[in-house]
């Protein structure tokens, strides 16, 4: 038997095994709750992101009742523009809005608490979007799954599609391609109004329930932003004040955008290029606060290499070097510099010598 250290190799390769045994159907778990196939691919490249104001009179004439009624600060308004060409890469984001079956595998292996409205018979429907989520719930959700949130101009991106939508379908608005406005309604299933859906294929971008975004919010980031490739927003929220009245007394702090409206929110907010806004830790909205996931092309690799390195360690555990050896090589070649990989060849290749 050989010695590496001074430890028997028995022993750690005991310790891998006990490692793999845990270690895997979690992975396999979080890989497995949401299917890779339920995303779609938007290729890199420009497009034009916000409006310019002169296309968005109509918001500039909306009454103080009606901003009271749709509870929006003065802060919000005017703040889609200017319309500016934004570079992306190419990137993952899901074609459906976070499911509440997809939410309660989350809750069941991570033992997150349950958001919002969980117990709510007409929202909580399997295949209806989770809804009653702040920002860290979103977040932390996308982590585990593998993926992230999209970025605010991602978000946008996907909603308008190569010719730039003014809604996920076109540029005339149709209540019957989306589910807003419907007060004495709820949340519709996350595949439904497939003929709303974005030229990329994405679902229910309009409506249903608001969708977080990574970003921070600033009603002018686009009038001082220079970051036009691959931008993740301001580096940190904008302090929204008020005069005391119920309104701004909720809009006081600093605030994460939401996109896309909802199934309670008028026909303002369904706009591809409408910004708005919530607390991050508010999971109370009362016109429901969900999100969809995002993942950069570049994560495959890194997948891929992991997949790569989690085979070399059950090879190992299971005394065949030769596999582990192959297997740690293709992770090395997804990732060349990870410790870990670099760690565990040197550790195959003793074995084999």
């Amino acid at each position: 038997m050989k010695f590496i250290n001074g430890y028997k190799v028995r022993k750690k390769l005991f310790c891998l095994i006990i490692f793999c045994s845990w270690f895997v159907p979690v992975v396999a778990f979080a890989a497995s709750a949401v299917d890779s196939e339920d995303m779609v691919m938007v290729p890199g490249g420009p497009f034009l992101m916000g409006v310019d104001k002169e296309v968005n009179k109509d918001t500039e004439k909306m009454s103080k009742r009606a901003r009271l009624k749709y509870a929006v600060s003065r802060e919000a308004f005017h703040d889609e523009g200017p319309a500016h060409n934004v570079i992306l890469d190419a990137y993952y984001i899901d074609k459906y809005e976070v499911s509440n079956k997809h939410y309660s595998n989350f809750m069941k292996a991570t033992d997150h608490p349950a958001p919002a409205y969980w117990d709510d018979h007409r929202r909580n429907k399997p295949q209806q979007p989770v809804s009653g989520i702040n920002w860290n719930d979103a977040n932390s959700f996308c982590s585990w799954a593998n993926k992230r949130l999209p970025t605010e101009a991602e978000w946008e991106k996907a909603a308008r599609g190569p010719e730039g939508y003014k809604y996920p379908w076109g540029n005339d608005l149709d209540v019957t391609k989306a589910n807003f406005g419907r007060k004495d309604e709820v949340t519709a299933n996350v595949d439904s109004y497939e003929e709303g859906k974005s030229p990329y294929g994405a679902y229910n971008m309009a409506g249903n329930v608001f969708e977080w975004v990574s970003d921070w919010y600033d009603p002018n980031y686009y009038k001082k932003t220079r970051q036009n490739i691959n931008p993740t927003g301001p580096k940190d929220g904008a302090w929204l004040s008020g005069t005391g009245t119920y309104v701004d007394r909720i809009a006081v702090g600093k605030k994460r955008v939401i996109r896309g409206g909802s199934w309670y929110a008028p026909a303002e907010s369904v706009s591809n290029t409408h910004r708005f806004w919530n607390d991050p830790m508010n999971n109370s909205y009362g016109v429901g606060l969900g999100f969809r996931c995002a993942r950069s092309i570049e994560d495959d690799s890194i997948l891929e290499a992991r997949t790569f390195y989690m085979n070399a360690l059950i090879n190992m555990g299971a005394e065949k070097y030769q596999l582990a050896m192959k297997s740690i090589e293709k992770a090395l070649g997804k990732d060349a510099s990870n410790p870990e990989y670099i760690k565990l060849k040197v550790m195959i290749k003793k074995q084999i010598q």
